[in-house]
């Protein structure tokens, strides 16, 4: 009876061994991933020796101690190594090395291996890759990767040196920000601020308070923008200010190019030269100051303040160029166009482009010029005016000249004086000889008691002369003449207004803010 359970059992066994064969084998257990190792290691000292009296919780080594720690290289004179907490202090000759590229030397340096944070202070350089730190007190945050210094540092990156009194430094970002009595010199600018962000990978400096950049005559002020210290570029924003040797340029912001002598502004743009004592302003501006070219446009406004009024003029451009720079022949040239409108209290003008040329102190207006003093309107071809000590000296009025003075601005009665050409010649601003030549018509009106018309005067000349005083008439020249004088009631239609007769005060600008208004000519492209 037991051998056949002996079989059973037997056969039972060998079943679940081929049932057990059939399965997957069970997966070993991988082990747990090992922590990071955040120890501080002892690599090597002269010297280790413990003293109660006078460290009690330290080691302390002396003679070339060298540490380890998360692939920091940590050397020094002496050292109080606090295993306990991870730490030590480092005395005489401190040095820290982080791959190639990252050291840090000082007197004396405090390291916390579980903050990964370095105190070092006295005579303290950081130094990484072109870009140097000095400082007397700096904390290194190795987990960040972040310098700090809080008791006046210089940083030298290139030809650049930087100081503060407090500052920070990434070393992976290359980003530092200084902060406090901010000073930034290179050989070709000098940068004061408050507050400085820098970018030592692209030398960029990010300006963010009130701040000030000298490059040789170059004054910038700005509270907003940024530098380009290796090729002395600037972006600036909020109604940055760039002056040059007597030309100011503001706008709401400004591109200036240093080494090129070039700047822009865009919106709300002001350009002042207290020298020649003008003003240009609109919503873009340039000026090379290499060359002295100098251009407005959008809005733009030309203010003369050389007088004791002020000349306002607007122009769809202006344009000033500059020649023979840089030496005792220098003149410029103003261009103005198209559609210029110019308005001062005792003289208003327009015409579509003006050209004032400083070598003769000469101002041309091209293209339908017309110009009115008081109640007289002179119109022509070309119309030029000669200064002299910023004051009208004289003008010549070129081709089909036209020379109109409304008597009253409640009578339709003008004197009217046209020729081929006409010139007047002032003194102290006020004219004291008009003269006309070739083709000369004349349709005067002789008043009595200077203020009411009673004979109207047509006369055909070659030749008219004019001399005033107190701007009345004194007296009258002219060679050969023919003519006829009318009563009033008596003037034919063709001779009361002289060929070409149009008076054109609907054009005429009002006050300086009618400057921008445009006005065409009826029948005319103006």
């Amino acid at each position: 009876m037991r051998r056949p359970f002996v079989l059973m059992l037997c056969l039972l066994l060998l079943g679940f061994v081929f049932a057990q064969s059939g399965s997957k084998r069970p997966q070993r257990k991988q082990p747990a991933k090992q922590a990071k190792d955040t120890r501080i290691y002892l690599v090597h000292a002269d010297v280790l020796h413990f003293d109660q009296d006078v460290n009690p919780d330290a080691t302390i080594l002396n003679g070339s101690v060298h540490f380890t720690h998360q692939g920091a290289r940590l050397y020094c004179d002496s050292a109080y190594f606090y295993e306990a907490s991870n730490s030590f202090e480092a005395f005489g000759h401190v040095r820290m090395y982080q791959g190639d590229t990252l050291s840090l030397v000082s007197d004396y340096a405090y390291y916390d291996g579980n903050e990964q944070m370095a105190r070092a202070r006295y005579n303290v350089v950081l130094k990484n890759r072109n870009t140097t730190l000095y400082t007397d007190s700096l904390d290194f945050d190795r987990l960040y990767d972040n310098a700090y210094f809080f008791e006046g540092g210089k940083m030298i990156d290139g030809t650049t040196t930087l100081t503060s009194d407090w500052g920070e430094y990434n070393t992976k970002s290359k980003m530092s920000v200084f902060n406090y009595d901010v000073k930034m010199r290179s050989p070709k600018f000098y940068l004061t601020t408050d507050t400085l962000y820098y970018d030592t990978r692209i030398s960029m400096a990010h300006i963010v308070g009130p701040s000030n950049i000298i490059s040789g005559e170059s004054h910038i002020y700005s509270e907003q923008g940024y530098y380009d210290t290796k090729l002395e570029r600037a972006r600036l924003m909020n109604r940055s200010v760039l002056s040059n040797g007597g030309k100011m340029m503001v706008g709401d912001s400004v591109y200036y190019d240093s080494q090129q002598g070039f700047s822009q502004a865009f919106r709300h743009v002001v350009y002042i030269d207290s020298v020649n004592k003008n003003k240009l302003t609109g919503n873009y501006g340039e000026y090379y100051e290499n060359t002295g070219f100098a251009l407005c446009t959008d809005s733009a406004v030309a203010i003369d303040f050389s007088q004791g009024d002020s000349l306002f003029m607007h122009a769809d451009t202006f344009k000033i160029v500059t020649f023979n720079i840089d030496t005792d022949s220098v003149y410029r040239k103003v261009h103005a166009y198209h559609k210029v409108r110019a308005y001062r209290t005792d003289v208003q003008a327009v015409c579509d482009s003006l050209v004032y040329n400083s070598l003769d102190s000469c101002m041309t207006m091209y293209h339908d010029p017309i110009v009115w003093n008081n109640n007289q309107q002179l119109v022509g071809d070309e119309i030029q005016v000669f200064m002299k000590d910023s004051v009208i000296d004289h003008a010549h009025v070129i081709n089909n000249a036209f020379s109109i003075q409304q008597l009253s601005s409640d009578t339709a009665c003008y004197n009217q004086v046209s020729s081929k050409e006409m010139f007047a010649f002032f003194t102290d601003g006020n004219i004291h000889e008009a003269r006309a030549k070739d083709n000369v018509l004349i349709g005067y009106f002789f008043e009595e008691g200077d203020t009411l018309p009673i004979i109207y005067n047509y006369q055909e000349t070659t030749e008219l002369r004019m001399f005033l005083k107190d701007r009345k008439l004194e007296s009258v020249w002219t060679p050969k003449t023919s003519g006829t004088m009318y009563p009033l009631n008596q003037i034919p239609a063709e001779r009361r207004h002289l060929p070409g007769f149009v008076w054109y005060d609907y054009v005429r600008p009002l006050n300086r803010d009618d400057i921008f208004i445009w006005r065409e000519k009826k029948g005319s492209a103006l």
